[in-house]
């Protein structure tokens, strides 16, 4: 509906360009109410006011800090003047309508830029200012709210092609924009009192990081991480932390779902995002030790994440290394004794309800975003073509080394036996190489290779890969497929009755 301004409220800090606003009104006949330096400043143009001090019987207290908080203020503001009981209220209080306000706020920001002395920021803290703003623009069906001064013209270039009217869709644009001036003044503030937790424009809490992935890069972490965890022990977060720690919890989520009808009680050990040893065994310890056991030297100031509670005899063992962070569903009482033997050593009680639900990835770049869907399941066909069928351990152990591999950067190659890495390769720039990486690091711990298993996150170029790992004991291997030569290495698996499994479903991880 259309409203034919006939009354106008200003109180505002920056006055420039705020004259001829207000001649524009005077010469409408808008009734003009103002406050203290505000009044005077339009007096000294010859623009007649009406006090606020004479529609509230009040003076300005408490040097300034009480104005216009008065009930003649606000229901006027926020009177509905279609509803018979504001209207009956209205006129047996004397509280006239007003139908425009202009106000600003109190220079909040650019007195932290001028001055540490406390007193004088909290002054510049505005109550009366944002109430009024946020009565007006809540009442946008029947009020006009300008709440900055770069509205003064475009209001009135509005006042004077309409006559005086503003149309409901530009009172509910005005508001808008008068709501989200609101929100960024107490963002300010609040990150004045929360400066370990800064909050964007967005609304979203940004937790300020000791660093960035290096010391001289400043750093924040935007999100709500106890949507995640609750943190049991330790010191904060880094940002390196938090990017292995999802890692982590991207590899464990793998394992909510039985493996090959198996329910796997799952160690895991991250390293700068790879996974540098995970096993599965049929208690925690054992499985701890196995994940170890796989790499012990890459292990060292790792992140470590199990899929069960952490007992005292896992925690006496796991006491005895170097980790930055343990994350697990729960922790045994006497464990968590253990563990926080170390006060900066963190610890993480991971969220099932987390756990549970995919988290779309994103990714900054070239001054944008790229967003792609979770790189969910195992795999999309399983098509054994190879020399002999996989037997059942076999089975078991090719799920478990896609999943390994699928948390390697690409190119990446994982060796798996009895359910434990024993050699990985990866961020390669040809899969051959991430081959010979993973059977070098097999070897620097003395694993026997012979029957392991093999899987890789992209399909085989060519049938040297397949030669290279046969020659070094592996009898089965799972791959995605896709290559114009997967029948290379399919034929040399069929000659050495050798298991293959192509699965059509591709892990890069860049």
């Amino acid at each position: 509906m259309d409203k034919k301004i006939q009354s106008a409220l200003i109180s505002v800090f920056y006055k420039d360009g705020l004259d001829l606003l207000a001649e524009q009104l005077q010469q409408l006949g808008i009734t003009i109410y103002s406050t203290g330096g505000t009044q005077s400043y339009l007096e000294q143009h010859k623009i007649a006011c009406v006090a606020v001090e004479d529609l509230t019987t009040y003076p300005s207290i408490l040097g300034g800090r009480v104005k216009t908080l008065h009930p003649a203020v606000f229901g006027g503001i926020l009177g509905r003047r279609n509803v018979a009981q504001d209207i009956s209220e209205m006129q047996q209080f004397a509280i006239p309508e007003i139908d425009l306000v202009i106000v600003d706020l109190y220079p909040f920001e650019e007195t932290l830029r001028t001055t540490n002395e406390e007193a004088l920021i909290i002054e510049k803290i505005d109550i009366g200012g944002p109430s009024m703003i946020r009565a007006a623009a809540k009442n946008f069906a029947d009020v006009t709210v300008i709440a900055a001064k770069t509205d003064y013209k475009v209001l009135g270039d509005l006042l004077v092609s309409q006559a005086g009217v503003i149309t409901l869709e530009q009172r509910k644009a005005f508001a808008a924009k008068a709501f989200k001036t609101v929100m960024e003044y107490d963002i300010a503030i609040s990150n004045y009192f929360n400066p370990e937790w800064i909050t964007s424009t967005d609304g979203i809490a940004e937790k300020v990081l000791r660093y960035g992935e290096n010391p001289h890069q400043k750093a924040v972490f935007k999100g709500n991480l106890s949507q995640a965890f609750t943190q049991l022990n330790g010191k904060e977060l880094s940002y390196n932390n938090l990017v292995d720690v999802d890692a982590a919890i991207q590899i464990i989520q793998e394992f909510a779902e039985p493996i090959n009808q198996q329910q796997l009680t799952v160690f895991g050990i991250i390293k700068h995002t790879n996974v540098c040893g995970i096993a599965a065994r049929d208690t925690v310890k054992a499985s701890w030790v196995a994940a170890l056991g796989g790499d012990a030297e890459s292990a060292f100031g790792g992140v470590l994440v199990c899929n069960a509670s952490i007992d005292a005899e896992t925690a006496e063992a796991i006491n005895e290394i170097f980790f930055e962070v343990l994350i697990a569903p729960s922790f045994e009482p006497e464990a968590l004794d253990i563990l926080k033997s170390k006060k900066n050593r963190i610890l993480l009680n991971l969220n099932p309800d987390y756990l549970a639900t995919a988290h779309a990835p994103f990714k900054s770049l070239l001054g944008g975003v790229l967003h792609q869907d979770n790189d969910l399941g195992n795999y999309a066909s399983w098509k054994e073509v190879g020399g002999r069928g996989a037997t059942e351990e076999e089975k078991t152990n090719l799920l478990f080394a896609n999943i390994a591999c699928k948390h390697l950067k690409s190119n990446a190659i994982a060796l798996v036996k009895n359910a434990q890495l024993v050699g990985k390769g990866c961020g390669q720039t040809s899969r051959i190489d991430a081959l010979k990486q993973a059977i070098a690091k097999a070897e620097q711990f003395g694993v026997d290779l012979e029957g392991a298993v093999l899987a890789s996150d992209a399909f085989f170029p060519f049938d040297d890969c397949v030669q290279l790992a046969h020659l070094a004991g592996i009898k089965a291997f799972i791959q995605p497929g896709g290559s114009i030569r997967d029948k290379d290495s399919i034929a040399y698996c069929t000659e050495h009755g050798l298991a293959m499994v192509i699965t059509d479903l591709r892990h890069f991880k860049h």
